[in-house]
């Protein structure tokens, strides 16, 4: 594991050429069976339930019922998720043209919020696991082989196309310091 102050990085991400290939996933990180939604941190709950009434017309009527039964998010403090419609996509999903987009990724492009989206879906394929320290992991579904395949075409590395999440969590100075690292790291490995 590689140590940049906190959190702790997994040895394998410096490495992942990755970049999202919206026209082949369609969105499919958005609607994964599974039936748990995005983590979500305490503190996003308040922006959830700020944007609802803002993006709630973009919404389905299958997945406003959703919420009317079961609620925008679930858990506890220090472990809430969003909901999920039908154990599958997340509530905050809407369709357009057969593509997955979230709602308040929408709304913020629109200038309608100021808040993007819950930090774990921005981060994605990059989870955090809470702890002391906290742990970056790259977690790869099948879903995401096309990002994989544009990601070694056009040689771009997760960690640079994740620079804005990875800022918007951890700061400019931890990305620098930690992009030092990632560069360091593939040349090292080059050389073996």
């Amino acid at each position: 594991m590689l140590e940049i102050k906190q959190p702790i990085i997994d040895d394998a991400i410096p490495r992942i050429k990755f970049a999202c290939d919206l026209s082949a996933c369609k969105g499919a990180c958005c609607t994964l069976a599974g039936g748990t939604g995005a983590p979500l941190l305490d503190n996003e709950i308040e922006q959830i339930e700020h944007a609802f009434p803002i993006i709630k017309s973009s919404l389905s009527k299958e997945h406003l019922e959703s919420i009317a039964q079961f609620g925008l998010y679930e858990g506890r403090p220090g472990s809430y998720t969003t909901m999920c419609y039908n154990n599958q996509a997340c509530v905050f999903v809407l369709f357009e043209n057969g593509m997955a987009r979230c709602a308040f990724e929408k709304a913020f492009g629109e200038g309608k919020l100021k808040w993007k989206k819950p930090i774990s879906c921005h981060l994605f394929p990059i989870r955090i696991s809470r702890g002391v320290p906290e742990r970056l992991r790259y977690e790869r579904i099948t879903e995401c082989n096309s990002a994989l395949n544009r990601g070694e075409n056009e040689k771009i590395f997760l960690s640079y196309f994740l620079k804005e999440p990875l800022i918007r969590a951890f700061g400019l100075i931890w990305y620098a310091e930690f992009q030092l690292t990632c560069d360091r790291e593939r040349k090292d490995h080059e050389h073996v």
